[in-house]
């Protein structure tokens, strides 16, 4: 039998002003509850601009329990829904992270991801501010297991396989890509890119692939959007626009179980000739 679960997807732009995007932040939380939501996700850095397009920036981290996670656990609470915090830019003692708060209904905080992979290139100077995170956790919810990666984590199929077989059944990437003014993408199209990778993760690993953009001009970026749902298999369940939006997209989680049945991606694995990308290997 179908097991439905309701993504909600708030795609949105930030200003300078941090109360502004937080209130902006909620109103669309609401949105995405009142038009069926069980879970919803926020953009990466959602209470702030992307401060590291620049290598200095004044902006300070905040401790987690600190004023932005408070804020998303009282949104989760308020609206009775599960909520992926986009992520925080969190200070634990002389080290500064890019962290992925997840509250449950009652606005209890279930855990935190720290980004492990950091760009360190043009207009996304991320070394300057984050310290890796070291360990990919999932957590146990209501309304099935999820895991959250960020951003730049999209490119790398390790995480993602890691955290399926630990038990995800949605991958959440809270996300802030676009383009640069002023570098061209000789390689080839980068949405196109980003976006093909993660449709791999979710058939590689027979499960939902849920990613969440910003949008909006911001100094020399340009935030694309374009925030998307991939079923188990591949399929485009929805994709958002270039504007602001909430994305509401309904979601069979057996679906993964029956692929696995029927394909067995994950029992045919042979570990041991994975040597290479292990401990020790490179």
């Amino acid at each position: 039998m179908p097991n439905l679960v309701t993504l909600g997807l708030v795609q949105m732009s930030m200003s300078e002003d941090s109360g502004e995007n937080l209130s902006k932040a909620l109103g669309m939380i609401e949105e995405a509850v009142s038009k069926g939501s069980q879970i919803v996700c926020l953009p990466e850095l959602f209470a702030t601009q992307y401060f590291p397009q620049t290598e200095k920036s004044k902006l300070e981290p905040e401790k987690i329990p600190g004023p932005t996670s408070r804020f998303l656990s009282n949104a989760a609470r308020k609206n009775n829904v599960v909520l992926v915090g986009g992520s925080i830019y969190e200070t634990d003692g002389k080290k500064g992270y890019n962290t992925s708060a997840l509250f449950d209904e009652n606005g209890s905080m279930l855990g935190k991801y720290r980004k492990v992979h950091i760009p360190q290139d043009e207009s996304f100077y991320e070394k300057d501010y984050f310290s890796p995170g070291k360990s990919y956790p999932v957590f146990k919810t209501s309304r099935g297991t999820i895991g959250t990666l960020i951003c730049f984590d999209q490119w790398y199929p390790e995480p993602a396989r890691i955290e399926r077989l630990l038990g995800a059944q949605v991958l959440f990437y809270p996300t802030a890509i676009g383009t640069v003014r002023g570098i061209a993408q000789t390689e080839g199209n980068w949405q196109e890119a980003w976006e093909a990778v993660q449709r791999g993760h979710a058939i590689a690993n027979s499960m939902i692939v849920a990613t969440v953009n910003r949008v909006g001009r911001e100094g020399e970026m340009h935030f694309w959007g374009g925030s998307f749902v991939y079923d188990q298999f591949g399929t485009l369940l929805a994709r958002a626009s270039s504007k602001e939006e909430v994305l509401v997209v309904k979601c069979d989680l057996s679906l993964g179980k029956r692929i696995e049945e029927g394909w067995g991606f994950a029992r045919n694995r042979v570990p041991k000739s994975y040597s290479k990308i292990t401990v020790g290997g490179r």
